[in-house]
C-alpha cells in the first residue's frame, strides 16, 4: 500500500507539474517574454518552427506530390538540371517550376546550385531507391481528400475515398459472399500493399531470422511479397500463403514468376471465417491486425492458435502506438488513417500483448527492428 501510495502522489505531481506548465506557456505574456530572453529563446523557436511544420504540414505534402506527379526526382537521377530546362520537362511556366523546385528544396528533397540549377538532396534520392514510397505518395490523395474537412470525418457525416478503396476487403468482412468471387476488385488494393510490404519484409526478418523454423505461413499474405523475402532468407523453409481466393490466385501467379512454385502453397480462404490450414509451425501476420476490430482480433488469434503446433510461433509485425521515436506515425498517421478507412486501429504493444494472451499465447515478446517507423515486432508462442 505505501509503495502505491507513492506511485499515486508521484503521478499527482507530475500531472500538477504538466499543468503548471500548459498554464504558463499559453500565457501570451510568457511567450514575449521567452522569446526575448536568451535562455529560453531558443526554445520558444524551436516550438513556433514545430507549431508552423504542423499547421504547413499538407503544403509540404504537397510538394512532394507535385514533385512525384511530374517525376522530378527522375529528371533529375542522373544529373542537375538547369530550372528552364526542368520547367520545359515539367510542363510548367518557368515561376512555376521555380515555386516548386525552391519549395522541394526548402524540405531536402532538392539542392539549389549556382547557375539557377538543381540536383537531387537526400530525400529526393530516397525516393528514387524506395518505389513503393512513391506509391503511397500516389495513394495519399485519398487520404487528402478525406481530410478535406476533418471534423466531418471524425464525425462519419459522409461516405470516405478510403472506405470505396478498401471496399472489397469491407464486404469480405461484413460477410459478403460476392466479394470473393471478384479478382479484379481486389487488384488496386493487392497491389499497394505487395508495394509496400517490401519496405517491411527486410526489418522483420533481421529482428526475427525465419531459418529455425521449418514450415511459416502468412495470413493475410496479399500477393506474396512477404514470403518471397522470407524465401531469401531461408532456403529451406516451406511456405503457405493464405489470404481470400482472388488474392491467393494473383499471389499464385506472382509466386510462380519468382520460381518459387515449388516451394510456395498458395490457398484461398477467409481468415476470418474459415479454419486455417495446418502443417506450419510458425504464422506471420503482417500489418493485418491495425486493420480489424478487437473481436474480430480475437477470432484471428484463436484460429492461429489452433492451427499451430504446440510450441509454434507466431509474429506480428506493423505500426504500433505509442513506439518511442515513431508516435506521430502510429497514433496521428494511422490513426486518421484507419478512422477514414472505417474498421481497425493503431495498438500498443501491450494492447497486442494482452489480446495475444487472451488467445492462448504464451511467451509474449517485443522485438526491435531496423525502422520502427514501418513497423514494430512481437512474438508469441503456442504452449
Amino acid at each position: 500500500m505505501a509503495a502505491l501510495s507513492i506511485r499515486l502522489s508521484a503521478t499527482t505531481l507530475r500531472e500538477r507539474l504538466g499543468n503548471w506548465r500548459s498554464q504558463l506557456v499559453a500565457d501570451a505574456r510568457f511567450q514575449r517574454w521567452a522569446i526575448r530572453f536568451p535562455l529560453t529563446r531558443r526554445m520558444a523557436n524551436r516550438n513556433a518552427r514545430a507549431l508552423f511544420d504542423i499547421c504547413a504540414g499538407f503544403v509540404y505534402s504537397q510538394i512532394l506530390s507535385a514533385c512525384s506527379k511530374l517525376e522530378v526526382f527522375e529528371l533529375l537521377r542522373l544529373g542537375p538540371k538547369d530550372c528552364h530546362t526542368l520547367a520545359a520537362q515539367m510542363g510548367l511556366t518557368l515561376p512555376a517550376a521555380r515555386t516548386l523546385l525552391k519549395g522541394a528544396t526548402s524540405l531536402r528533397l532538392l539542392r539549389a546550385l549556382p547557375g539557377d540549377r538543381f540536383a537531387l538532396d537526400d530525400l529526393g534520392a530516397a525516393m528514387i531507391g524506395n518505389p513503393a514510397v512513391g506509391a503511397l505518395v500516389a495513394h495519399h490523395d485519398l487520404l487528402y481528400a478525406d481530410l478535406a474537412d476533418p471534423v466531418a470525418l471524425l464525425r462519419g457525416e459522409r461516405e470516405t475515398a478510403l472506405s470505396r478503396f478498401w471496399s472489397y476487403a469491407a464486404n469480405r468482412l461484413a460477410g459478403d459472399p460476392a466479394s470473393h468471387a471478384d479478382g479484379e476488385g481486389c487488384a488496386p488494393y493487392s497491389d499497394l500493399m505487395t508495394r509496400t510490404h517490401n519496405l517491411v519484409a527486410d526489418a522483420v526478418i533481421d529482428a526475427y531470422p525465419l531459418a529455425r523454423h521449418r514450415r511459416l505461413m502468412d495470413v493475410g499474405g496479399g500477393e506474396g511479397a512477404f514470403l518471397a523475402a522470407a524465401a531469401r532468407s531461408a532456403p529451406n523453409l516451406a511456405l503457405i500463403l493464405f489470404d481470400l481466393p482472388p488474392v491467393a490466385e494473383r499471389a499464385r501467379a506472382k509466386l510462380a514468376e519468382l520460381g518459387l512454385s515449388g516451394r510456395v502453397e498458395t490457398i484461398g480462404g477467409d481468415m476470418l471465417n474459415d479454419p486455417l490450414p495446418r502443417g506450419a509451425d510458425v504464422v506471420s501476420l503482417v500489418r493485418v491486425l491495425h486493420d480489424h476490430d478487437d473481436e474480430s482480433v480475437r477470432r484471428l488469434l484463436v484460429a492461429i492458435r489452433n492451427a499451430l503446433p504446440p510450441g509454434g510461433a507466431l509474429i506480428v509485425a506493423e505500426p504500433m502506438s505509442g513506439v518511442r521515436g515513431a508516435e506521430p506515425m502510429g497514433d496521428a498517421y494511422f490513426g486518421l488513417y484507419l478512422w477514414a478507412m472505417g474498421r481497425g486501429r493503431p495498438r500498443t504493444a501491450k494492447e497486442i500483448g494482452r489480446l495475444l494472451r487472451d488467445a492462448g499465447f504464451r511467451d509474449v515478446r517485443e522485438l526491435k527492428t531496423r525502422a520502427p517507423l514501418l513497423a514494430s515486432l512481437m512474438s508469441a508462442r503456442r504452449v
